[in-house]
């Protein structure tokens, strides 16, 4: 994936040297924000970035209680307020910061964390949140293409 990010760039890199600093972070922000859009969808269908289901939640009994815990997994994680867009005249970073950055972190790496503070600890599994798969890829370079275009 990381060759990919690079040949995207190696791409990209030229193309954009020809835009003024407003206009590459006007562009960065753009992309962001379509990025954002489609990384909380799959985040909604709870697919990983390779299209496979999340590994379904832990069944206990508040759960099977009814009308007790109603939220999907990460509901609150791919509201825009926790998947944030940071776009410069270099780049733009589509991703949880703070200490939401630390949960997804457990959750997409599928790390050992504390349920609750002073609580147990759970090994978590891993449930990938942020990625770029061939489609947002592609989502890129027809952002800028037609950007450049117009």
């Amino acid at each position: 994936m990381i060759d990919d990010l690079r040949a995207l760039e190696d791409w990209a890199t030229p193309l954009l040297s020809k835009l003024t600093a407003p206009k590459r972070r006007a562009l960065a922000r753009k992309i962001g924000i379509a990025l954002r859009r489609m990384q909380a969808e799959r985040i909604a269908s709870q697919r990983n970035p390779d299209g496979t289901a999340y590994e379904p939640r832990k069944t206990t009994n508040a759960r099977l209680q009814k009308g007790r815990i109603r939220r999907t997994m990460f509901e609150k994680l791919r509201a825009t307020r926790h998947l944030r867009v940071e776009a410069e005249d270099d780049g733009v970073a589509v991703g949880f910061f703070g200490r939401t950055a630390r949960i997804a972190r457990v959750h997409h790496e599928g790390l050992r964390d504390l349920v609750q503070p002073g609580g147990p600890t759970y090994q978590y599994p891993a449930r990938g949140l942020l990625s770029m798969n061939d489609a947002e890829r592609d989502l890129v370079k027809d952002m800028l293409l037609q950007h450049l275009a117009t």
